[in-house]
C-alpha cells in the first residue's frame, strides 16, 4: 500500500512541467516582442517624420 501512494506524488513532476510552460511563455513573448519592436519603431519614424513636415518614403524607409 505504502508503494501505490509513493507513485501517485506529483509534485516532481508538476515543477518540471510548470519550467517547461514557463520557458514556452519566455519564448513566445521574445519573439513576440521582436517582431513588434521593429513594427512599432517604423511607426514612430513615420510620426516624427510626418510632424517635422518631411514625406515618409515607403520603399527606402526614409524620411526626405
Amino acid at each position: 500500500m505504502l508503494s501505490i501512494e509513493k507513485w501517485r506524488e506529483e509534485d516532481g513532476a508538476t515543477a518540471v512541467e510548470y519550467g517547461l510552460l514557463v520557458g514556452l511563455i519566455a519564448v513566445f513573448l521574445i519573439t513576440a516582442m521582436t517582431n513588434l519592436g521593429d513594427k512599432v519603431g517604423d511607426t514612430f519614424d513615420k510620426a516624427a517624420c510626418k510632424v517635422s513636415g518631411k514625406i515618409w518614403n515607403d520603399t527606402t524607409q526614409t524620411c526626405s
